[in-house]
């Protein structure tokens, strides 16, 4: 049995992998509860780090703190234990997500069929966002069918468009960005995450950094998020995207907190599968932040009654690293 000051440490090092997690702006929207000399951690969301006009209904939050549980979990792996993990264990309490509890490995029965989560953990550090072009190799059968098998072990199912489908998703990705540009609370939300080394912006610790923005776009082929519409940072160049973006759909049947919380973690499942496969990503949510655009995204006749990310993969540069909060600020323990 690991001693209080072990568990302590092996914790502190399940939460500094599982805050490597992608989350929407990078608001980092989690929080972790240790209580000392006990084998267990509370995932909890972090409403003061909600995004009222981008996020409502609190969707990305569940998304984000998905992703972290699910890294959670792989670090669990990785550091010899299994991760039992209850979702959304409290009904009066609607920020406390999950609770995990940290057991001995069964030496008979193995952990899950297929890929076991331990070998994930080499993407975690390597895995980041990029918004730069992509090349127009096509990506093999047999590397996609594995990216569906990630999310399915999951729960959740990605859907890779067929052309007319990935040229309507693209076209509400246009559509989206027409709205944005009209948001005046939006587009005043998503400056406060970005971080450009003005005077008044908030911590360099969170939010979007300039040197991830990647290029500006030639065109709107490509579905990156521009987080600087307005060209206010000098020196940054324009380049041509992919002509065919590769896309894809992450969905469940139903859509509730507990639904977002299975596909943030299917997100991470996926997106560290396809780090391992050499491939680049980024994450679209523009459409999916507007009802009546998310509900045009999904593909008619679809057991995927509700999509919860739009990817991006591809082969090119892997983005860069963006800050992330000190893990005493994310982590208490009683």
């Amino acid at each position: 049995m690991p001693t209080t000051d072990e568990l302590v440490e092996t914790v502190t090092a399940l939460v500094e992998d599982a805050v490597t997690a992608p989350s929407m702006h990078n608001a980092q929207p989690w929080r972790f509860i240790h209580r000392a000399g006990t084998r267990s951690l509370t995932l909890y969301g972090d409403p003061s780090r909600t995004l009222p006009a981008g996020d409502p209904e609190g969707r990305g939050l569940h998304l984000g703190c998905g992703a972290a549980l699910f890294n959670l979990r792989v670090s669990a792996a990785h550091h010899g234990w299994d991760a039992a993990v209850e979702l959304l264990p409290d009904p009066r309490d609607p920020w406390h997500l999950a609770d995990v509890v940290l057991q001995e490995p069964d030496p008979v029965e193995p952990e899950t069929p297929g890929p076991v989560l331990a070998d994930l953990h080499p993407a975690l550090p390597r895995r980041h966002t990029s918004r730069f072009p992509f090349s127009d190799e096509r990506i093999p059968g047999e590397i996609v069918d594995g990216l569906r098998g990630a999310a399915l072990l999951e729960g959740c199912r990605l859907i890779v468009p067929g052309s007319w489908h990935s040229d309507a998703v693209l076209d509400l990705v246009r559509d989206a960005e027409l709205f944005e540009s009209a948001d005046a609370a939006l587009r005043e939300e998503i400056a406060s995450w970005t971080r450009t080394g003005r005077a008044g912006e908030g911590p360099a610790t969170e939010g979007i950094p300039s040197y991830a923005f990647g290029p500006r776009q030639y065109g709107v082929t490509a579905p990156a998020r521009d987080f600087d519409p307005e060209r206010g940072l000098p020196g940054r160049i324009s380049a041509d995207f992919e002509e065919r973006p590769q896309i894809a759909l992450l969905g469940t049947l139903d859509d509730s907190p507990a639904d977002w919380l299975r596909a943030g973690q299917a997100m991470e499942r996926v997106l560290l599968q396809a780090t391992l496969d050499g491939l680049s990503t980024s994450l679209m949510s523009q459409p999916l932040e507007w009802p009546e655009l998310r509900a045009l995204a999904r593909e008619p006749g679809s057991l995927t009654g509700f999509v919860h990310m739009l990817f991006r993969f591809g082969y090119g540069p892997r983005g860069t690293r963006t800050p992330r909060r000190p893990v005493g600020e994310v982590l208490t323990v009683e």
